[in-house]
């Protein structure tokens, strides 16, 4: 039996949450992907993780859509075997990826592999250099068949179907070019996909390397893949365990870590953080009331972590000159960890180069 502490702690440690300073190069949780979204986005996961983020170039990293057609960061070197891994697993899988695109592919006998590769390889041909997203949705319109298209109202026009559009530019060899809104898509130099992605970037492995124990259905949910596809990749290298009567999995490797982890660090985790992307959601916040503040439909808050919980969460607010931090804390948080969640907000200013006008706790 494992409890929920020792799973959280065990994350923590994982995704080196606890971590001072580091390099991309030693960064786990870009094996996965880390979500940019937001104002803060990718490089504040990575800054609370210890990455220096004003040492790096624009050639350092890439930012590619892959998992559930989020903008995700990676490092460069590792584009090509990314490529294979976020490839979904089969045709059902793409089917299921795609979401409502699939039905019309289906009617009119075109398979969702197929698709994906037909789309990419016009967006090749687009995207002959830095190109704005809705320049590139306009030309596609004019060469793609029905089935491929849908009639969008808030444009009242007519659009390819945006899963298809975002899977397929990866295939396509193009990556987003950071820090654009709309997004402009460009070529990525040298894009070659890999034959497969190796142990380090199976999506698989790497899930339950970063936010397990977990079972097929968690890994699936975070991909948007059937649970089919994902049972049938799972490793045989894994130890069996039980969090809150439920069974299962981590990797054998790993099962150590989760005996002996332990976590005593504050972090102010931005909404798309990957420690929030886990799908056994119950496991980290408990009371549904709490969950539903942290998970709302829209406008996510950031989470305030602390000593392997999460014990609050968090909004940045700025007027002008002033930028607040206004804290929400799910309890009485002691005097050393309202001290510790000030000191964060202060590096999240000075990440944001502004200064830090006050820290508000909602008590």
């Amino acid at each position: 039996m494992v409890d929920r502490r020792q799973v959280l702690h065990f994350r923590v440690r994982a995704q080196q949450l606890d971590r001072v300073s580091g390099t991309l190069a030693d960064t786990a949780v870009l094996d996965l992907g880390v979500q940019d979204t937001g104002p803060d986005g990718a490089a504040w996961a990575l800054a609370v993780r210890g990455v220096d983020m004003a040492a790096l170039s624009a050639q350092d990293t890439a930012l590619l859509w892959t998992v559930r057609g989020a903008p995700h960061l990676y490092r460069r070197g590792d584009v090509g075997r990314i490529a294979a891994a976020v490839e979904p697993f089969s045709d059902a899988d793409a089917g299921k990826r795609i979401y409502d695109a699939a039905k019309p592919l289906k009617a009119a006998g075109v398979a969702n592999l197929a698709a994906l590769d037909e789309v990419a390889a016009r967006m090749h041909e687009i995207v002959t250099g830095p190109t704005v997203k809705g320049d590139v949705s306009g030309a596609l319109a004019k060469l793609m068949p029905e089935p491929y298209l849908r009639f969008c109202r808030p444009c009242d026009t007519i659009h390819l179907y945006e899963m298809p559009f975002r899977l397929a530019a990866l295939r396509a060899g193009l990556e987003l070019q950071l820090g654009t809104s709309p997004p402009v898509l460009r070529r990525t130099a040298g894009f070659r996909k890999a034959a497969a992605p190796g142990e380090r970037f199976d999506v698989v492995r790497a899930y339950l390397r970063l936010l397990g124990p977990a079972t097929p259905k968690h890994v699936a949910d975070y991909l948007d893949a059937p649970v089919k596809d994902v049972r049938s990749r799972w490793p045989d290298d894994v130890v069996e365990v039980t969090v809150g009567g439920e069974k299962r999995s981590l990797l054998a490797a790993d099962e150590p870590a989760l005996a002996s982890a332990s976590a005593d660090t504050t972090r102010l985790l931005g909404p798309f953080d990957l420690f929030l992307q886990a799908k056994d959601r119950s496991t980290l916040v408990a009371d549904e009331a709490r969950a539903k503040q942290l998970w709302p439909v829209l406008g996510r808050p950031g989470a305030v972590l602390s000593g392997g919980e999460l014990v609050g969460v968090w909004r940045p607010r700025k007027s002008g000159r002033k930028f607040t931090v206004a804290v929400e804390p799910w309890g009485v948080l002691p005097a050393r960890v309202r001290q510790a969640v000030t000191e964060q907000a202060e590096r999240l200013a000075a990440f944001r180069r502004v200064e830090l006008t006050a820290v508000e706790f909602a008590d």
